[in-house]
């Protein structure tokens, strides 16, 4: 359930894998997915799974879009869900969920200040520029020194695009350019988001550095499962 954990200061935070749920099929077992198929009861019973492993009786999830909007946990009500790509707490007890089956997943912290985030960086959250919405918002609230945490995604190695659109993602991002082990067109978004981290002062440890999303199962992968892909995802959490 949860592959790597941590903490800095106040704040905690813990990505998973897709082990330890009670979904079965495409999904099993860990899916925090809720639109890809998967039973929602079972699914509710993931994150509710989740919570009790990192110690919250609440997770504030997201509609993620592909987009650069970022939500306050705060300002969102018990059982809504915001459609953002960024979400960020400022309010100890409630963890901030992001959900993932390829693209890259993101907690931010800022220890000094007691706030954290989750973001979720595709393609086109990366060229939109969604971490860099994140990291401005966190200082817009007061941080002073953020750090990063960067989950498991899909390898430069393995995500291939079409050259156009590869050529359009690296015009923004030049270091998300990459080609695959094939010798065809690709992306590294995570090597992207790395980028735009140290563009921004931002201390990174990539711990999803040694691991694809699509070559291994230990991970749900929409490009190695397609629709009925689950999601894994990273959680933050402000303590007491």
């Amino acid at each position: 359930m949860i592959w790597q954990s941590g903490r800095t200061g106040p704040v905690s935070f813990a990505f998973t894998d897709r082990l330890g749920g009670a979904s079965d099929g495409p999904w099993e077992s860990l899916n925090l997915g809720t639109s890809n198929g998967d039973d929602p009861v079972r699914v509710a019973g993931n994150i509710d799974r989740l919570a009790g492993a990192v110690g919250v009786d609440r997770l504030v999830r997201m509609t993620q879009v592909h987009g650069r909007e970022v939500a306050w946990a705060g300002d969102v009500a018990d059982g809504q869900v915001p459609v953002a790509d960024a979400l960020l707490t400022d309010r100890p007890g409630i963890g901030v969920l992001v959900r993932v089956a390829d693209c890259t997943p993101i907690v931010l912290a800022a220890p000094d200040e007691s706030l954290a985030g989750v973001v979720h960086a595709g393609r086109e959250g990366l060229v939109k520029g969604v971490v860099v919405a994140a990291v401005e918002a966190l200082r817009e609230r007061g941080a002073t020194s953020v750090r990063a945490y960067v989950g498991p995604r899909a390898c430069g190695r393995c995500y291939e695009l079409p050259a156009d659109m590869a050529d359009a993602v690296a015009a923004v991002v030049p270091e998300a350019r990459s080609t695959t082990s094939w010798g065809t067109s690709a992306i590294d978004v995570g090597a992207g988001v790395l980028a735009q981290l140290a563009a921004l002062d931002v201390e990174a440890t990539d711990l999803g550095a040694d691991e694809c999303t699509i070559e291994d199962d230990r991970w749900f992968s929409y490009r190695r499962q397609g629709q009925d892909s689950g999601r894994f995802g990273a959680v933050a959490v402000l303590t007491r």
